[in-house]
C-alpha cells in the first residue's frame, strides 16, 4: 500500500522513528480491498482543547501535542478505508494495529497501541513508547 501526499504530509510533522513505522507498516500491509490512512498527527493546544470538550480525549497532555524539543507530534491516529468506505470497526482497529507492531518490531521502535489501554480504549491512536521517547 502506498501512502498518499496528504499522510506523507501528516509524517512531516511526526518524530522520524514513528514515521518510519508507519511508512513500513504501509509497505506491510497484506489487504488489497483495504488501506489505511492518517486522520490525525501534530495538534494545537487549542485543537486538543476542543476535543477534550467534546469527550473524544481525556487528557490535556496528549502525545499528538508539540514535543518541547523538537515541536514533532509522538503520535498518529489512523483509520481505514474498506473498499473505498471509512470503516471504524474494532476488529479492523486490531488488524492494523497488528501490521503497525510488526512493522514497530521491524524498525526497532517501541510504540504504545491506544487500544490496548486498559482504562479508555482508543483503537486508532499509536504513540511512541514513553519510557524509550518521553
Amino acid at each position: 500500500m502506498k501512502l498518499t501526499p496528504k499522510d506523507e504530509a501528516h509524517l512531516k510533522k511526526v518524530h522520524p522513528d514513528l514515521a518510519r513505522v508507519i511508512r513500513r507498516a504501509a509497505a506491510m500491509w497484506p489487504h488489497k480491498d483495504q488501506e489505511f490512512f492518517i486522520t490525525c498527527s501534530l495538534r494545537t493546544l487549542e485543537e486538543q482543547k476542543k476535543l477534550f470538550a467534546a469527550g473524544a480525549t481525556r487528557t490535556m497532555n496528549s502525545r499528538h501535542l508539540p514535543h518541547k524539543t523538537d515541536k514533532l507530534s509522538r503520535a498518529v491516529d489512523l483509520a481505514l478505508k474498506v473498499n473505498g468506505k471509512v470503516m471504524w470497526d474494532w476488529p479492523l482497529f486490531a488488524q492494523m494495529a497488528k501490521t503497525v507492531k510488526e512493522a514497530a518490531k521491524a524498525e526497532k521502535v517501541p510504540i504504545t497501541w491506544g487500544g490496548d489501554w486498559v482504562s479508555f480504549k482508543d483503537g486508532p491512536h499509536f504513540e511512541l513508547s514513553k519510557t524509550s521517547y518521553p
